[in-house]
């Protein structure tokens, strides 16, 4: 009888990149999943681990999403006959309504799509961008005052009972 199959959990070791300073930098309204069109040197670089996508960012040009900015270091294994580009444009793969609703969004003043997480999701990479406005200085102590308040509560809480 043949051995069933373990379930992998859906958890942070799917994770390939992320972009911590964007939830810092920018106030995220809304995310959204895109698949991304890599060539195979790309897939085994994520699957090593050698992704960054903290400088990189989300154009919408002629109908289409692209990310730019990104770097995926090539493994020194990468066949001979390719000169691998760690910096090329990627295409990203949305919905024609998604992107036609983004492009609305983004024409506002202020916002920006940024990439968020990089990850795998059933065999395939997948990137977390969100639909961003940009925090000012007084915004981003706010957010430090009011987080570190939340600790400070759980503090006491925790110590009071």
């Amino acid at each position: 009888m043949a051995k069933a199959k373990k379930k992998k959990p859906q958890g942070e070791n799917n994770v390939i990149a992320l972009n911590k300073k964007a939830r810092h930098d920018f106030q995220i309204l809304e995310t959204l999943e895109a698949g991304l069109v890599l060539e195979g040197w790309e897939v085994k670089s994520l699957r090593a681990g050698r992704a960054q996508i903290a400088e990189a960012y989300v154009l919408l040009k002629n109908g289409e999403a692209f990310l730019f900015g990104s770097n995926i270091d090539p493994l020194p294994s990468v066949s001979t006959h390719i000169t691998p580009d760690p910096q090329r444009t990627r295409k990203l793969l949305l919905h024609a309504s998604e992107i036609s609703r983004l492009v609305g969004a983004v024409d506002q003043k202020g916002m920006a799509l940024v990439p968020l997480k990089l990850y795998w999701k059933r065999g395939r990479a997948k990137l977390q961008i969100g639909l961003a406005k940009g925090k000012k200085a007084h915004d981003k102590r706010a957010t430090e005052k009011e987080r570190d308040w939340k600790r400070e509560k759980q503090r006491v809480m925790r110590h009071s009972f």
